[in-house]
């Protein structure tokens, strides 16, 4: 999962943020803004040291997933990743807001061979323009190199049979991935699967963790854009969606998604205010806002794996004979 935690600091104003002191003009602050340039100064010395363990768990993310899937999914998964966090990051950059680099998490022990990444960045500096900007840039980027990562690993799929006899673990698909799958394969059988190869897979990894961080919730990017489009009332929405996803697990009793949902619930659902609420996206904004949001329909799938087992044949004890 991705997702954009914040160091939390006392919150200046946007301008404040921005500003460049001679030092005729340093004469006449007032103490108060005297901490805020201390504290801004500290928060970048602390990002410039970020800058090491941010290339250490780079390559440590890399050799992970190539653990996992080897260098053909390594290199497509990786290149998905930096390129939702480099959205963020460039629009960071752009908007003068704080933010440490991509932060990668490595995770050998899953199949995707990750959890993501994380971009450290410094509350109070953004405001909702802005910040609309970084949380919907990421999203977006990663999904110009995974859709295309996995058309073409579709050129080289296979398709084989599912009997009730096979033992198989059975990747869900999103939408947007059926839809794909049809116009390379045309409509496939109840009991056809495509293989994921390994890109393939590394695109389908790519559509559902930014179906996953689209979810209008908290600090995950969905919850960024959320606050930007309706303000504070943001958290209601995100209520709504935790309590649908219970009410799917008691359902299906599916519990795939119990540690997710139970970790953000842990971090809150409620969105902290930026540094001006009242900047405008304008209307061109809203509906990208909108739209990128919807993503979630298409690239979601509520069942991830499953695990097809073959059906149990029946037991016939010495001498017994059997009913056809």
């Amino acid at each position: 999962m991705q997702d954009d935690s914040t160091i939390t600091i006392p919150p200046t104003h946007p301008s404040e943020a921005q500003s460049q002191h001679s030092e005729n003009a340093s004469a006449s602050q007032s103490p108060e803004s005297f901490a805020a340039d201390a504290m801004r100064q500290r928060l970048r010395q602390r990002i410039r040291r970020m800058f090491p363990i941010a290339a250490l768990l780079f390559l440590l993310t890399c050799a992970s997933t190539w653990a996992v899937g080897g260098p053909e999914y390594a290199t497509a998964v990786m290149g998905i990743l930096l390129a939702h966090e480099l959205g963020h990051y460039v629009q960071t950059l752009y908007h003068r807001v704080p933010a440490s680099p991509p932060l990668f998490i490595p995770m050998p022990f899953v199949p995707f061979g990750t959890m993501g990444a994380v971009i450290v960045q410094g509350s109070g500096f953004a405001d909702r323009r802005a910040l609309f900007d970084i949380a919907i840039s990421g999203p977006l980027a990663g999904l110009i190199v995974a859709i295309p990562v996995a058309w073409y690993g579709l050129q080289t799929s296979e398709i084989v049979e599912v009997t009730a006899e096979s033992t198989a673990m059975i990747w869900g698909d999103p939408l947007i991935l059926e839809w794909l799958i049809e116009l390379k394969h045309g409509p496939l059988a109840e009991n056809q699967e495509v293989v994921l190869n390994p890109l393939l897979f590394a695109g389908w990894v790519g559509i559902f963790i930014t179906a996953l961080n689209l979810m209008p919730i908290g600090q995950l990017d969905g919850g960024h854009i959320m606050y930007t489009l309706i303000g504070r009332h943001s958290h209601l929405v995100a209520n709504g969606v935790i309590l649908g996803a219970f009410l799917w697990m008691i359902y299906t009793l599916d519990i795939a998604y119990a540690l997710m949902v139970g970790l953000l619930i842990m971090f809150g659902t409620r969105h902290p205010p930026t540094a001006d609420d009242s900047a405008r996206i304008g209307p061109v904004r809203a509906v990208l806002g909108v739209l990128t949001l919807a993503f979630v329909v298409i690239g979601f799938t509520p069942r991830p794996l499953t695990i097809h087992q073959p059906d149990p044949q029946p037991i016939q004890l010495p001498g017994e004979a059997v009913a056809v």
